[in-house]
């Protein structure tokens, strides 16, 4: 009996690691979009408003992971192309964040926010009605992001073959480990700006001192950069990962790439590196283009429907 619980732990943990390096990707998004979700809050509400949306995060994985069981109960063969709706949604939405200064007028952009900057400054905003408004936007940004994760990790396990038992232990992990790794490091990062003025404003003389207080003014001027960098690699990752599932879901488009790879890895010296690299850059081309092509089609959709309603 104890052979067999060790096999099945064994099993558990072996797929969870290949599910959260698969999942990687989205889930750099999920705590960029959330991070960015949550800034234009007062300092002494952010860690409740954090707490909020890991709460509604924990709802979102307890309808999820059921429904992704009962899928590959009873409905195997819908997992691919719930993937690759999934990916396009990801490639549509990095493509809008791309456009987005396109789509809006400068105008709008700096009415949204002076509207930020007046909620928190003037008393007479209604502060509740915005956090709520920040946290049914964040919950629904997690669900999205959520879905897609537990497709991706239910995809893996039903790769494997992975007994019923196993598919429930591994999806229940990864969301767990995905919920508190995500807001736990969400909760840090809103709070970056606090920490590095909490140790600006230590007294006292001394060299340790003196290291707080410059630790914490390099905190504050990093961390506006972190935010950036973390939009950035986000986005990114929503066209890697949403064009591989793309890629990975057509089957003549996946082998060309992976010849182009294999070709390209025959070159002196960097052989190898550009091997690694290929695969994933071919993919965000991809994810870009089917992006590209699906916010068109919103967009053109758009207008129709204003056309009709004029």
């Amino acid at each position: 009996m104890f052979d067999d619980i060790a096999t099945i732990l064994d099993d558990v943990s072996t797929l969870t690691s290949v599910a959260t390096q698969k999942t990687a990707g989205v889930l750099g998004d999920d705590l960029a979009l959330n991070a960015q979700q949550l800034i234009g809050l007062s300092a002494d509400r952010e860690l409740p408003v954090v707490w909020a949306v890991a709460k509604g995060s924990s709802k979102n994985k307890l309808i999820l992971v059921p429904a992704a069981l009962a899928l590959s109960f009873f409905a195997r063969v819908a997992i691919q192309p719930l993937l690759m709706i999934g990916g396009l949604f990801l490639c549509y939405e990095g493509v809008e964040k791309l456009a987005h200064k396109y789509l809006h007028s400068p105008e709008e952009n700096e009415e949204h926010h002076q509207e930020l900057i007046k909620a928190i400054s003037d008393e007479s905003i209604d502060m509740v009605a915005m956090e709520k408004k920040k946290i049914a936007g964040a919950i629904r940004t997690d669900f999205v992001l959520s879905a897609e994760i537990i497709t991706l990790t239910l995809a893996t396990v039903a790769k494997a073959q992975a007994t019923f038992a196993i598919q429930v232990a591994v999806l229940c992990v990864v969301a767990v480990l995905m919920t508190v790794g995500v807001y736990g490091l969400v909760a840090i990062i809103v709070k970056l700006d606090d920490v590095g003025l909490f140790l600006t404003l230590k007294k006292g003389t001394g060299g340790w001192r003196s290291i707080q207080r410059m630790l914490g003014r390099l905190i504050l001027a990093s961390a506006p950069y972190l935010l950036r960098t973390l939009s950035i690699a986000g986005t990114i990752a929503m066209f890697v990962v949403g064009g591989g599932i793309l890629t990975h879901g057509i089957h003549a488009l996946h082998e060309s790439i992976h010849a182009v790879a294999e070709k390209i890895a025959h070159t002196p010296w960097i052989g190898g590196l550009l091997y690694y690299i290929t695969g994933p850059t071919l993919d965000g081309v991809v994810g870009v283009i089917a992006g590209a092509i699906v916010l068109l089609i919103v967009l053109l959709a758009k207008r129709i429907w204003k056309s009709t309603q004029s």
